[in-house]
């Protein structure tokens, strides 16, 4: 049965033309109508970026929450349900007082034209504003210059995470245009704690915080990392590294995320979280769809014993640069044969991302994303695979491609290991049928 919000959220989707229309005019007249609660937040780390927000976010909190830090936590998109953006003070919003907030924003914003992403931000600050919290970590939903979360005129810190290539349509053509708009969330005086970039991406991020006389902490001239065995070790400029486990979501670039997590912590000087609440918070991090091995469910039921499946929700070149790099090394049994369940919308560039599995991955089995009018569909997937080299075909769903792989597949031959990918959307739908 669907919830209550549900429908109101329904309803907030009709109140402008367009999905996306960048501007901060339309939520800041709502949120004046609110009484202003975006002044009223505990204090804010405001995270932009292209990959690695959502990942940064969650190890952020998992520091401070081992730390015994009340945080609230806001991040899009969600995997299932809407709730899963709003985290106040540690757990999941309620429906209860969702749903209050939705209708609050809907009656004050009447009929204007205002977009979903920008009422529901005014209503997650309301819900931020009214209970009480140490920290909100909060995530930009699209760039960062005009996005709706952009209103916060002082956070605490801002952090920038890798930017690449994504959203074009939107942010700009060229790396430095895109960083420009990230680098939109630079506020005066307020330190901004930059992860590794491209130096083009680097250059205007520098010479926005020279601007706008904002403190820069760029990764590999004031901070760094590195892996010694089963160590991770951050220099931060102080008198000794700091040396940690290895944190418990896979990849190389998950290894990058940890580090900016503790290089941002440096610059939180207000609060207490030592060595050891780092490393438990590591340990502990959850971020579903960001390389998740899955372990049960209808999926498994063609499959043999000994196959893996993964899903991730990576959707863009850096995105697939990253997660074929980590599956060539493993996790797991790294000389298994790979196959790939790819679903991906028709507004990414779908052969940045699937470049890097050419030559790794043995098949694909394209599938449309359900629910999803901008899907592509399963032969315009395909069709992108066998574009850059991959050996792909198309199935009616995600159920009927792990068949077709497991039908397909050598009845001696080894267990394989299958990945399914190319969107968030396609991850939440996955786990919500199988997770």
């Amino acid at each position: 049965m669907s919830d209550g919000s549900d429908a109101v959220l329904a309803r907030l989707t009709r109140l402008h033309p367009k999905i996306i229309d960048l501007s901060l005019g339309r939520v800041e007249r709502l949120l004046a109508r609110l009484g202003h609660p975006e002044a009223a937040l505990p204090p804010v780390v405001h995270v932009a970026g292209t990959n690695g927000k959502g990942s940064l976010i969650a190890f952020l909190r998992a520091m401070l929450e081992a730390a015994g830090q009340r945080v609230h936590v806001y991040t899009s998109p969600h995997l299932v349900r809407f709730h899963e953006r709003v985290r106040l003070a540690g757990s999941l919003i309620e429906e209860a007082e969702l749903l209050a907030l939705l209708e609050e924003c809907e009656a004050a914003n009447g009929e204007e034209p205002i977009t979903y992403f920008e009422i529901t931000t005014a209503a997650a600050f309301l819900a931020f504003a009214r209970t009480p919290a140490d920290y909100l970590l909060l995530e930009t939903g699209l760039g960062g210059r005009l996005d709706a979360t952009n209103v916060v005129a002082q956070p605490r810190l801002t952090a920038i995470t890798p930017v690449s290539m994504d959203h074009m349509q939107y942010l700009g053509n060229s790396l430095a245009e895109i960083a420009g708009e990230k680098a939109g969330i630079l506020k005066p005086g307020v330190a901004c704690v930059v992860g590794e970039q491209m130096p083009e991406a680097q250059e205007v991020i520098a010479a926005r915080g020279e601007v706008v006389g904002a403190p820069i902490f760029l990764a590999g001239r004031d901070w760094a990392w590195r892996q010694e065995h089963e160590r991770l070790v951050i220099d931060c400029g102080g008198e000794s590294a700091i040396v940690l486990p290895l944190p418990c979501l896979g990849g190389r670039h998950q290894l990058a995320n940890a580090a900016h997590a503790v290089a941002c912590m440096a610059h939180l000087a207000d609060i207490a979280v030592g060595p050891d609440h780092m490393a438990q918070g590591l340990q502990s991090v959850e971020w579903p769809a960001r390389l998740q091995k899955l372990s049960r469910g209808p999926l498994f039921e063609a499959l043999g014993e000994g196959w893996q499946v993964w899903l991730d929700g990576g959707h863009n070149g850096a995105a697939g640069r990253a997660l074929a790099e980590t599956l060539a090394a493993g996790p797991g049994n790294g000389e298994a044969p790979l196959h790939l369940v790819f679903g991906m919308l028709n507004t990414k560039t779908s052969d940045a991302f699937l470049e890097p599995f050419a030559g790794l991955a043995e098949s694909l089995m394209a599938v449309a994303i359900p629910g999803e009018a901008a899907s592509l569909s399963a032969e315009e997937a395909a069709a992108a695979a066998r574009g850059v080299g991959l050996q792909a075909t198309t199935a009616e769903n995600v159920p009927m491609a792990v068949r077709q792989i497991a039908e397909a597949h050598p009845p001696d031959g080894p267990p394989g290991r299958i990945l399914i990918c190319g969107s968030l959307y396609l991850a939440g739908q996955v786990l919500r049928d199988h997770g």
